[in-house]
């Protein structure tokens, strides 16, 4: 008989160990242990999503509640009065700005260049007529000569300061200011063999002329072409309707009457207090743009049409009578030296004086220029000089006609009498058409400045109101949301 093992026990207190008592154990094989399991798998990381998508789902979540539905109105039509106010601003500055130049800038500029042209032009004439003069040159005559080279050295020095660096324009000022002092040193030779009573004087003044009309003339006239270029670029500038902001206007005054018809069919109240004070603002900002921009392009247009039109007309005629005059002397002082060669109608060559023959060139232009500006004259003080230049260019072509048969007849003292003569010349007819050209470009250049000044006014402080109003617009409507809002708190 097996008995089962007895534990080892101590009594308390022996200071020996206690042994446990094991159980005993079935017999037969020992039961399999389970594997362990396995180690989880690891999680795939969780995308997070992005800030849009969450701020998109936050919004159309908003949106199922009338008070989300209200914020979301009243963020999208502030937004949209805000960008009207922003967009009215730039496109009015940018048009202000324009006008501004065309006003002190450009026109000025190309006026400027026109005024070189013609104290270049005006002082190759003087030459002439002092040569021709001969030791009885007028004290008159070569303090005009000296007047209009200085003026025409101003003018260049104008010119450059408002020129961009490495421009078209500079170049052709620079090219002028090289060419000036050599043309002067030119004519100063002419005269001083003149007053010696050497024939090679005429040779030097004919250099000059050539200089003056194949080089120097040319150069004044592309930097004339070029600034009247860039005045038709500031009126280009200035005038075109500004569609996006008119366009953004009648966008969010369709924005205003929406959110206020709205508010009438969920509440049945008419007026909505901001609502109202923001479409009014919203108003006020289109008229004052839609009107104040058609007065400011009314003005600019009037300022093209009655005052650069005619000035530039009036400024070629100018331009021609001078060249007549300088050919008509230097016809004299060539005395057939200089001949041109044209075939006529039947392809026959015929020899004509080169001088005699730009002359009536330059009358034929000179009387197309004035019948041009006595068109675009409306009012009869900027017709009156234009008709008494007409006439004075008529009467030089008699007295011209009449010199060139006395020339022509070999008695050249009575011919250069009436060319340079005291009376009875064609120096009084030329003079004549000068002061009558000069009273019209002035006539003009006033009707300019009142017609382009009332253009620029018209804009005045649109730009700065546009803005401020276009702010509160957008504040009185995100008051006028938050009355709505404060319903539902």
């Amino acid at each position: 008989m097996t008995h089962p093992p007895k534990s080892s026990t101590a009594p308390p207190g022996s200071g020996v160990p206690t042994i446990p008592s094991v159980p005993p154990q079935p017999a037969g094989p020992s039961p399999a242990v389970p594997p362990p399991p396995p180690p989880p798998a690891a999680e795939a990381p969780v995308r997070r999503r992005t800030a849009f998508a969450e701020g998109f789902d936050q919004l159309r979540a908003a949106a199922t509640t009338e008070p989300g539905r209200l914020r979301i109105i009243g963020a999208g039509i502030a937004l949209l009065v805000v960008l009207f106010g922003a967009v009215t601003a730039w496109q009015t500055n940018d048009r202000a700005v324009a006008a501004d130049d065309v006003l002190h800038k450009s026109q000025p500029l190309s006026s400027a260049a026109a005024d070189i042209y013609r104290y270049l032009a005006d002082a190759n004439t003087t030459a002439s007529s002092g040569f021709l003069a001969g030791g009885r040159e007028s004290a008159a005559s070569r303090e005009r000569y000296e007047e209009d080279i200085d003026k025409a050295a101003a003018g260049l020095v104008k010119a450059a300061s408002n020129s961009d660096p490495d421009s078209p324009a500079a170049r052709t000022v620079a090219e002028l200011n090289t060419l000036l002092p050599e043309y002067k040193g030119l004519v100063e030779q002419a005269r001083t063999y003149n007053r010696q009573g050497f024939p090679v004087g005429g040779a030097y003044l004919r250099y000059a002329n050539e200089k003056m009309q194949q080089q120097m003339l040319p150069k004044a006239q592309n930097l004339y072409t070029s600034e009247n270029q860039r005045l038709r670029a500031d009126y280009a500038d200035a005038t075109p309707y500004p569609w996006a902001a008119i366009g953004l206007g009648v966008l969010a005054l369709a924005g205003l009457a929406w959110a206020q018809h709205r508010n009438y069919r969920h509440t049945n109240r008419v007026l909505n207090h901001g609502l109202v004070a923001a479409t009014a603002t919203a108003t006020v900002v289109l008229l004052w743009l839609v009107v104040g921009h058609s007065f400011a392009r009314a003005g600019l247009n009037s300022s093209y049409d009655h005052g650069v039109r005619s000035l530039n007309v009036l400024h070629d005629a100018r331009i021609a009578s001078l060249k007549a005059r300088g050919n008509e002397n230097l016809t004299l002082v060539a005395r057939g030296a200089e001949t041109k060669v044209v075939k006529d109608a039947q392809g026959n060559e015929v020899t004509y004086d080169a001088y005699d023959y730009a002359f009536d060139h330059d009358m034929d232009a000179l009387g197309k220029g004035l019948a041009e500006a006595s068109k675009l004259a409306d009012d009869t003080v900027g017709r009156k000089p234009v008709t008494a230049a007409e006439g004075n260019m008529t009467e030089w072509r008699k007295r011209h006609t009449a010199a060139r048969d006395q020339d022509d007849n070999g008695n050249y003292q009575q011919a250069l009498a009436l060319v340079i003569g005291a009376k009875g010349s064609t120096g009084e007819c030329f003079d004549s058409v000068d002061d009558h050209l000069d009273q019209a470009l002035a006539h003009e250049q006033r009707q300019f400045l009142r017609a382009a000044g009332d253009g620029r006014d018209a804009m005045t402080g649109l730009p700065a109101g546009a803005a401020v109003l276009a702010v509160l617009a957008a504040a009185g409507a995100v008051v006028g949301i938050g009355r709505r809002l404060s319903e539902y708190r």
